[in-house]
């Protein structure tokens, strides 16, 4: 408690009154208890808006003046505290220092959420500035011997005997990495030494640090240790807690340049700061055990520390040398200039036809994904390959990024969610058979010889180690090979140049993949033997491949050089930009360069899977091979127009027909859902004898000229002409809001009229219509003579689940039914069907002739996704996982307010985000949608506002997906800028 005679007397030293008195009343003076280790501290806030901070220090506690006034005086991008007023010993009454600070505004960023690596980055700078500001300040209080400097971690080994069980062993291999460094060598100054959650305050923009407080753990140390203290908090709580770091190294490089030996100590400091952490938690255990502030970082700690302890030294110094704009490995440049007068003697026999092997994400050598998602398929299907192109031996893979690896078995998870090992580290030798030799390329020592014996592993693995030169050590690393082979080379074994070392295993005994050599060099082996990886994670890739160098370089044969990567994604959207029309748009905030797909998943050019819940055109799945494989069939046999006969076309117009009532029977074949949507209203023109259309506000029936006079989703937006005098709008049903939920529209007369509508209203907001709307439409316009048309371009085809088609929903049948691309799973097929009366108007002497809708190949693919759609039963996956998605989402909607409906049907599902008296929440579905895509999630915005978010996925869709999909939402919708303000 603060005593009472304290504060009147800092205020009357600023000249400010004392707030506080019988006739305060409203004016009193608020004072709120902080926490803190050593200090009182207390939030004090004024009548006037003015706010302070009472700090209260006992007489021995570090004088945070001297440096607070120095800070001053600088130019930083931050706040720091400054000193308003303050008690001399005598008017303090034996209190201590009593001081009186300016408050400094901000958001401690423990209670950010999502700290992201803007905001990691911004972490290092902040202490960057800090140690560049207080490089040059003497301040002679800081040469002090203090408990929580890193740089003096070891004095805290004592402490040992307070940890128990696995602790013990834990904390002393960390004391081991600490007292095996001389700290002493390193450039010190002045260190501000506590950059944690607590004392650094955020933004309203949640991505940069605008205030510094508490400087009472400043101390002379290391210059080093300001980084190292705030890497060991930024790698808490994080599943890749190295890549967290990584981003603090940034932030801080980009600020104040760092030595090579600062690198060199970095982790080992890290790891010094977090023993001091546990220990002191254990020791104030003891001391105090009411306090549980004292204890407040333990557990992350000790969390951190144990997959700390999963982390090599030289991985971690990687790592940060990285980031800060250098190799990888200090010895790269020595490896690379002996390697450039190095005569290796070739590792295989490379004699007859050599090609290069593309098996990079977006290959079309690779093909579909089942091609090599199972290991006996992937076998066949590179024999294939090879003798396809007529090879004796195909070669690639340094640096490549390949889907082999992003099945759920390769799975892990990063600070940016699920991620997997793409990036290849070696070089692959494929063979059509086993048994081809292997030779060693320079003289060396078997280090390591065995078996890997897991499905998918190396097999048959030998690893050399050479020493070249004095100083140069390197490894080479080569996998899949026969056992028996390699039996009698046991770890000592001197092995020669041009030696014959192994041959290929089969598949039977090099983990179950084709005949090939992997060959891989690495600059240091990080106390690791076959279980040295041979992929990295893409963010990884600088890192890794710094550590294992291209293995070409000791290939004397001239060797095939990868495929050309992709320009960069920027350089990609400029060139888009330029090249391409206009008004074309792209996806999220940062756009995706998407490569492959598959079932309900697209990949990017880094390898990383996105589930996909937006692309319904994919209407079975991404590449589904029976629609793949239908399409590559025929058109290697036929493709033309629909003026000669041909089988497939009936055979498509019968399946498609048997879906839809025995009234839907005649089918014209187009080629995408606008040149169907426009057909319509041909012929219902044709019927009705005047272009009058009723529809929807906010609905979209497609891009042609006609198709957009009926879309409000174009014509009444930005760039559109406005609604045309013969387009009717009814408004939207708006049953959360209890809007127009009767259809009425007022017309000057009984002319006939053609109704065109989506039978659910996607543009609109995925919006159910109400029981018996559509019932009401169609009588009153077929009671003036006119026309229904039922667009179920997104909605058709089994997506609702309970019915082939949407329309089904409200039990009525349109006089005319329009399918888009789904039809074709994307390939370019669409139709629409209408009833023999509609059909007989519009073939009113004029010919219509389509060139390619309805082409053999069209045809063909159509077939594939009816027999899909019923051989799979996606249409009963659609209402089973549908229902089971909606329900998730409601209990999702039960938690969080901001979700204020879950509506849809099957999988054409919405949730729609508002905020106070279901005012549209714009900005939070669209923070929404661009978050999920960083975490691996494809989503979507739609709606008059863009705040409700669709789920359309491929009908593939999983339950496990579905639940996967909602813990992350779970994830997102905890978040800072999902708060309702």
């Amino acid at each position: 408690m603060i005593a009472t005679d304290l504060l009147p007397r800092l205020f009357d030293s600023i000249g400010l009154p004392y707030p506080v008195g019988e006739d305060a009343g409203d004016e009193a003076l608020s004072v709120t208890p902080l926490p803190g280790e050593v200090d009182q501290n207390f939030h004090l806030s004024l009548p006037n808006g003015a706010e302070y901070l009472l700090k209260i220090s006992a007489p021995e506690s570090f004088d945070q003046a001297p440096i607070l006034r120095f800070l001053a005086n600088r130019e930083l991008p931050f706040a720091t505290p400054r000193i308003v007023a303050s008690l001399d010993p005598d008017q303090a009454a034996g209190h201590g220092s009593v001081r009186l600070h300016s408050w400094v505004p901000g958001r401690p960023l423990d209670n950010v959420t999502p700290r992201t690596a803007a905001l990691r980055r911004n972490w290092g700078a902040t202490c960057g500035h800090l140690a560049h500001a207080l490089q040059d300040l003497d301040l002679p209080a800081a040469h002090r011997v203090y408990k929580w400097d890193p740089a003096a971690a070891s004095g805290a080994r004592r402490l040992v005997p307070l940890l128990t069980g696995e602790e013990v062993a834990l904390a002393n291999y960390f004391f081991d990495l600490v007292d095996g460094c001389d700290f002493d060598r390193l450039r010190r100054s002045v260190c501000y030494n506590d950059a944690h959650e607590h004392n650094l305050l955020v933004d309203q923009t949640g991505e940069a640090i605008c205030g510094v407080i508490d400087f009472g753990d400043t101390v002379y140390t290391a210059t080093i240790s300001e980084l190292a203290v705030a890497c060991a908090y930024a790698g808490m709580s994080e599943p890749d807690p190295l890549g967290a770091m990584r981003d603090v190294v940034e932030g801080f490089y980009s600020v104040f340049p760092v030595t090579d030996e600062e690198l060199a100590a970095l982790f080992p400091l890290i790891c010094g700061r977090l023993l001091l952490t546990v220990t002191a938690a254990a020791e104030n255990r003891r001391l105090k055990p009411d306090n549980a502030y004292l204890s407040i970082s333990e557990a992350p700690a000790w969390a951190l520390l144990r997959r700390l302890r999963e982390v090599h030294p030289v991985l971690a110094l990687a790592t940060f040398r990285v980031a800060t704009d250098r190799s990888a490995h200090p010895r790269l440049r020595t490896f690379l200039d002996w390697a450039a007068t190095a005569a290796p003697a070739p590792v295989m026999a490379l004699e007859g036809r050599l090609v290069p092997i593309d098996l990079g994400v977006g290959s079309r050598q690779l093909g579909l994904n089942r091609n090599f998602e199972q290991l006996p398929a992937f076998v066949k299907h590179m024999r294939r390959v090879l003798e396809d192109l007529d090879a004796d031996i195909g070669v690639g893979g340094y640096g490549e990024v390949r889907p082999v690896y992003t099945t759920d078995a390769f799975a892990g998870e990063g600070n940016s969610g699920p991620r997997w090992r793409s990036v290849h580290l070696g070089l692959d030798f494929w063979a059509r058979d086993s048994g081809g030799t292997v030779f060693a390329p320079i003289d060396g020592t078997v280090r390591h010889c065995g078996i890997d014996p897991t499905p998918g592993g190396y097999g048959g693995t030998l690893i050399l180690s050479h020493e070249p030169i004095p100083g140069l050590t390197f490894h080479s690393l080569f996998g899949h090979l026969s056992p028996a082979s390699i039996a009698h080379f046991p770890a000592g074994t001197q092995v020669q140049r041009g030696q014959a070392i192994a041959r290929l295993g089969g598949s039977d005994e090099n983990g179950g993949w084709p005949p090939h050599l992997h060959f891989q060099l690495m600059l240091d082996l990080l106390d690791r033997g076959a279980e040295f990886p041979g992929v990295a994670y893409p963010e990884e890739r600088d890192i890794w491949l710094g550590i294992c160098p291209d293995p070409r370089i000791l290939i004397p044969q001239p060797v095939p050089a990868e495929s050309p990567s992709l320009p960069p994604t920027e350089e990609m959207r400029q060139q888009r930009d330029h090249k391409l029309g206009y008004s074309l748009s792209v996806s999220y905030h940062r756009p995706l360069t998407v490569l492959r797909g598959s079932g309900s998943y697209l990949y990017d050019d880094r390898g990383r899977r996105f589930l996909d819940t937006v692309n319904n055109v994919a209407h079975v799945g991404h590449e589904h091979p029976r629609v793949v494989e239908a399409i590559q069939r025929q058109a290697a046999v036929l493709n033309t127009n629909s003026r000669y006969l041909h089988p497939t076309i009936l055979e498509l117009a019968d399946e498609l027909t048997n879906l839809l009532p025995d009234e839907l029977s005649v089918v014209h074949f187009v080629n995408s859902g606008s040149e169907a949507n426009e057909l319509a209203l041909r012929m219902a023109e044709a019927v009705t004898g005047t272009r009058r259309v009723l529809a929807m506000e906010m609905g979209y029936h497609g891009n042609t000229t006609r198709t957009i006079d009926v879309s409000s989703y174009k014509f009444g937006r930005r760039g559109g002409a406005g609604r045309p005098a013969e387009t009717v709008l009814l408004p939207l049903p708006d049953q959360l809001r209890r809007r127009h939920l009767q259809p009425d529209w007022d017309t000057n007369d009984d002319a006939p009229r053609t109704f065109i509508a989506e039978s659910i209203l996607s543009c609109g907001g995925q919006l159910m219509l109400p029981p018996g709307y559509l019932d009401s439409v169609f009588k009153r316009v077929r009671a003036h003579g006119g026309i229904t048309i039922a667009d179920e371009v997104q909605t058709g085809l089994g997506r609702v689940g309970s019915h082939w088609w949407a329309f089904e929903l409200q039990g009525v049948v349109p006089d005319i039914v329009t399918i888009g691309k789904p039809f074709g799973n994307g390939h370019p097929l669409a139709a629409v069907v209408c009833t023999t009366r509609v059909a007989e108007a519009f073939a009113n002497g004029m010919e219509y002739f389509n060139t390619f809708g309805g082409n053999p190949v069209s045809c063909a693919a159509g077939l594939a996704v009816l027999t899909t759609l019923r051989e799979e039963g996606l249409k009963q996956r659609a209402a089973e996982v549908g229902g089971y998605l909606t329900g998730l989402l409601n209990q999702l909607r039960a938690n969080y307010p901001l979700i204020a409906e879950v509506r849809g049907a099957g999988l054409f599902l919405g949730f729609e985000l508002t905020g106070k008296d279901l005012a549209p929440a714009t900005a939070p579905a669209s923070y929404l949608k661009n978050r999920m895509r960083e975490l691996g999630f494809l989503m979507s915005t739609d709606g008059p506002h863009e705040n409700v978010i669709k789920i359309k996925p491929p009908l593939c869709f999983t339950r496990a997906q579905a639940e996967r999909l909602v813990d992350f939402l779970d994830r997102v919708l905890r978040e800072d800028k999902m708060q309702i303000r």
